[in-house]
């Protein structure tokens, strides 16, 4: 897997994502601190509120980025995003009112919207072999992974040393030493897209790709599933912990460890998977796990047979199968979209993917709240089995194969031939 890093642009290229991953990492350890110093105990409603702005930032901006991402020289886009995440998170310490807090939040999601589908849209032109780009996306979500375990860490340990408001100086040296990598790497130059029509249109290019191709509408729905079990992670564990098991809050942290071990090790064993196995045999099967792990937790709820062993178990497993959809959706989207439409293609898996998390975020926590963890759990199984079913229905057998190009299948009156003679959907 690690062969990859001997890629000089590559290696620049991860060791930004990476060390700009830990940067926000002690960004949210210190965002929490501030929220609570600023609401007391209203610290969850602003932090939840935040969140809320985070999701909205990455469904919108991103889909506006991806219009206009081919006419944009990437290395200026990416380094720009940056210094403007590296500016908000430099503004965050003198932060005297909870408003100001969604103002910078916003910002600084809004940069991180334009640059996290800009990279993923890069990384399949600097390694075009496609087994290079398989082990390049394992990579990526074992830095993600990671960085969910360190940065926690990390933030805990400088804690002891200085006060939480120093953090997000470590914030700001990370997004300056992303930038400084970027800059130091040799990009490809956007392939110009030629797509007509006006701002809107251009828009929801991304989104129209993945509603006129069978493998990408399948996506959509493995989102879903995604997004339906990791809001019951991401949510709930504290209550399921703390209320349920009545277990000491450093529990939380194990059991959502629990959940980056089982991604991280299903991230390192993938690459040699999906050399012999295609996207489709690996994602649809994971899918079906990611109904079954919060199914087992609602039988267990009802029957008052949850267990402390049972949770970190569980969440390992949702991990592992969360880490199987999500690392080949990259190989999926280059094999299913022309070259110079990645840019709009990531942007809309972007913004796509995060409007199932804005759905989901809210109604694990409602639902826990006012019907009981039994009842969340039920209705995420629910959603996450018709996502499933939906993917496998979207995306029949023999729609996709390993190593196979797919075309858009669009409508003939959506479709217009380019002067080079390729087919692509309109604008």
């Amino acid at each position: 897997m690690f062969t990859v890093l001997r890629d000089r642009t590559y290696r620049h290229l991860f060791a930004a994502q990476a060390i700009a991953l830990v940067g926000t990492g002690l960004a949210t350890v210190a965002l929490s601190l501030l929220a609570y110093d600023l609401a007391g105990a209203d610290a969850s409603a602003v932090l939840g509120t935040a969140l809320a702005i985070k999701m909205v930032a990455y469904v919108v901006i991103s889909q506006a980025v991806g219009a206009v991402a081919d006419r944009i020289p990437r290395r200026a886009l990416m380094v720009t995003t940056d210094l403007v995440r590296g500016g908000v998170a430099l503004a965050l310490p003198f932060v005297t009112e909870v408003w100001q807090i969604y103002v910078l939040i916003f910002l600084l999601q809004s940069a991180s919207a334009a640059f996290t589908p800009t990279f993923q849209a890069t990384i399949p032109e600097v390694l075009p072999a496609e087994r290079d780009y398989t082990r390049a996306l394992s990579l990526s979500r074992l830095a993600y992974d990671l960085e969910s375990l360190f940065s926690p860490a990390l933030a805990a340990a400088l804690l002891t040393l200085i006060s939480y408001n120093l953090l997000f100086f470590g914030t700001v040296a990370g997004f300056l030493a992303s930038a400084a990598l970027v800059v130091s790497a040799v990009l490809p130059k956007p392939s110009p897209a030629g797509r007509s029509g006006g701002p809107l249109a251009k828009a929801t290019y991304g989104a129209r790709l993945f509603g006129a191709t069978p493998a990408l509408r399948a996506l959509l729905a493995l989102n879903v599933a995604v997004a339906a079990a990791g809001a019951m992670v991401v949510v709930n564990t504290v209550v399921l912990v703390r209320e349920h098991l009545g277990r000491a809050a450093g529990d939380v942290s194990l059991a959502l460890g629990a959940f980056g071990a089982g991604s991280m090790v299903v991230a390192l064993l993938l690459p040699r998977v999906l050399d012999r196995f295609s996207a489709r045999a690996v994602m649809l099967p994971a899918a079906g796990v990611l109904v079954a792990v919060p199914a087992v937790l609602t039988a267990a709820l009802a029957a008052g047979a949850f267990s402390w062993p049972m949770l970190p178990a569980a969440w390992a497993v949702a991990g592992a199968a969360t880490s199987a959809v999500l690392t080949p959706s990259g190989n999926l989207i280059r094999r299913s979209v022309a070259p110079a439409d990645l840019p709009a293609a990531f942007a809309a898996q972007f913004s796509l993917s995060h409007a199932a998390w804005l759905l989901t975020y809210p109604l694990a926590g409602w639902l826990a709240s006012g019907a009981g963890m039994t009842a969340a759990a039920g209705a995420l199984t629910a959603i996450g089995l018709l996502a499933a079913v939906a993917a496998r229905v979207l995306w029949p057998a023999g729609s996709s194969g390993h190593g196979e190009v797919l075309a858009v299948q669009a409508p003939v009156e959506t479709m217009k031939r380019d002067a080079d003679g390729e087919h692509r959907l309109a604008a």
